[in-house]
């Protein structure tokens, strides 16, 4: 019974580390994107904006999946949450990074396509930079495991 709650707190632990890496992906993709984000997907409801930070929490969580997964080689729950914790945030400056990049080699203003809703139907932009944060997301995490 004491391995059950040892290791249910490893993983609240793991858990926090996690959101905390998450919270630093969404100031980040709000800094990278026109307006404030939380502002653009509930209250104004944009699916550009949607479809990007969905696409993005799921590359921070494939990030996290494979830090936590090479961190079972680190010594002591310690160092495994501080490699996990900086490998999340790794990942989250490479995402971040390559947007900027991106944007800066498209036409336009990238920021700007991918928050335009054209009707009911998110700019293609928004999913292409969604796909690329999950790509992204794949790299980083093979280079941790």
């Amino acid at each position: 019974m004491a391995e059950i709650f040892e290791s249910a707190g490893v993983a609240l632990l793991y858990g926090l580390v996690g959101f905390i890496v998450m919270a630093v992906g969404f100031i980040a993709l709000d800094l990278v994107t026109p307006g404030k984000l939380v502002h653009v997907v509930w209250t104004e409801r944009n699916r550009g904006a949607a479809v990007l930070l969905a696409g993005q929490t799921i590359a921070i969580g494939l990030v996290i999946d494979q830090s936590i997964r090479a961190s079972e080689s680190e010594q002591g729950l310690g160092l495994g949450l501080l490699s996990t914790l900086l490998y999340g945030l790794s990942g989250v400056v490479v995402m971040t990074f390559i947007a900027v990049v991106v944007g800066l080699l498209t036409p336009g203003r990238l920021g700007h396509a991918v928050l335009d809703d054209n009707g009911d139907r998110p700019h293609p932009a928004a999913w292409v930079q969604a796909a690329m944060y999950i790509g992204t997301a794949f790299m980083v995490g093979a280079a941790v495991s």
